[in-house]
């Protein structure tokens, strides 16, 4: 049996990084080189949803706004983690279970946590 080298088993990897590398470099080329330049004060502006802007889009935010956005997505993303407890639900018998009461055990000690902090609280 003939034994291929090692460098060898490189070569498929570095053939499909060099054909997308390729092929991004080719797209902005073509796409820079294509697109209309034109320019207008009107054009430039911002849109959005068809209303016109008024004023000024820098102003103060609470801070408490995007603690309660992180403690949402944070709490929104162990979700996610009951799908694999799903799928293989009658496989991980007992353990499984186990497991999932202490993970969701975890998550709710913390939202205690932050319920007793006043991080949910939008006035003080």
């Amino acid at each position: 049996m003939q034994e291929i080298s090692t460098s060898a088993n490189y070569i498929p990897l570095l053939l499909q990084i060099v054909v997308a590398a390729a092929f991004v470099i080719f797209t902005l080329f073509v796409t820079h080189k294509l697109t209309p330049r034109i320019n207008s004060e009107r054009k430039d502006e911002n849109f959005e949803c068809g209303i016109e802007a008024e004023g000024n889009a820098r102003f103060p935010v609470s801070v408490r706004y995007f603690m309660t956005a992180i403690l949402f997505v944070l709490f929104d993303v162990e979700v996610i983690f009951f799908y694999p407890y799903a799928v293989n639900f009658y496989e991980l018998k007992m353990e499984g279970l186990l497991a999932l009461i202490m993970f969701v055990g975890f998550f709710l000690v913390g939202f205690l946590y932050i319920r007793l902090k006043g991080a949910l609280e939008w006035e003080k």
